[in-house]
């Protein structure tokens, strides 16, 4: 009775867990296969999406082996009734260097890999044109370098970053205050924005549209304001953009996006 009680048990365990994974795969935007990821939008998205579909198809399989073969040890090797303690294994030499050779050639392949992706990601050659991304509490400015002109937004208004589609853009991420985090879901791409150091990296847009950003770094009270918007658009709207900013008297390099806005 105890027997079909257990294997009773294992069934509904693992009808649940079949069926959790199933059902996460239900989604009109396919982004099951992305592993979560939103839908890239930059011409180097890809291939973060690469490292991370793959990293996670890696972590399935040792997960399926190991499960697999706790399940067989549960079930070969249970305990029945009368049974004494099993023989006690110690120094098991061959099992303690498999052990720790696998694991070991495991972090060496995810080195290669992440090493390999970012080399290139974080490559800046090749770039159109720069713009300094200024992190501070609460919010955030836009320094376009090649024009000459700067952006901050409006009061009670998200900022609104301008690209040139199929453009590779360098963005410099700076801060007066404490540490920020520069983040484009979208571009699948974030980076840490550090008083005092100068971090960078390109990406290249190549799909229109408005997309969201944010900080992901917790930077006090009102980190929950620092809100932005990307607006991916034609060179031609760019041009336009950067003109319009121009005669609004933008003109300039910001430094601290708080004296714009508060008037200081």
């Amino acid at each position: 009775m105890k027997s079909v009680v257990r294997r009773f048990r294992l069934k509904i365990v693992l009808t649940a867990f079949a069926g959790t994974f199933l059902l996460a795969g239900c989604s009109s935007d396919n982004s099951f296969t992305r592993m979560g990821m939103p839908d890239p939008a930059t011409v180097e998205a890809p291939r973060i999406l690469s490292l991370w579909t793959g990293s996670w198809v890696a972590a399935w399989i040792v997960g399926f082996f190991v499960w697999g073969l706790l399940i067989w040890a549960i079930v070969a090797y249970r305990r029945k009734e009368g049974d004494g303690l099993p023989a006690q294994v110690k120094y098991n030499v061959p099992i303690e260097i498999l052990y720790t050779i696998v694991p070991l050639m495991m972090v060496m392949a995810l080195f290669y890999f992440v090493q390999r992706d970012q080399t290139v990601l974080t490559s800046v050659a090749g770039t159109k044109h720069s713009v300094n991304v200024v992190g501070w509490r609460w919010s955030w400015a836009f320094n376009y370098e090649e024009e000459g002109v700067y952006d901050v937004g409006t009061p009670g208004e998200r900022p609104t970053l301008w690209l040139p589609v199929d453009e590779k853009v360098k963005f410099e991420l700076t801060s007066p205050d404490v540490i920020h985090g520069f983040w484009v879901p979208a571009f699948l791409m974030k980076m840490d924005v550090v008083p005092g150091r100068h971090n960078q990296f390109a990406v290249t847009p190549n799909k229109e549209g408005t997309f969201a950003g944010k900080c992901t770094e917790f930077c006090g009270t009102d980190h929950s304001r620092m809100l932005f918007n990307v607006k991916v658009v034609s060179r031609a709207e760019y041009d336009a953009h950067m003109q319009d900013l121009k005669a609004r008297g933008q003109v300039g390099k910001l430094d601290n996006g708080r004296s714009k806005i508060a008037g200081e």
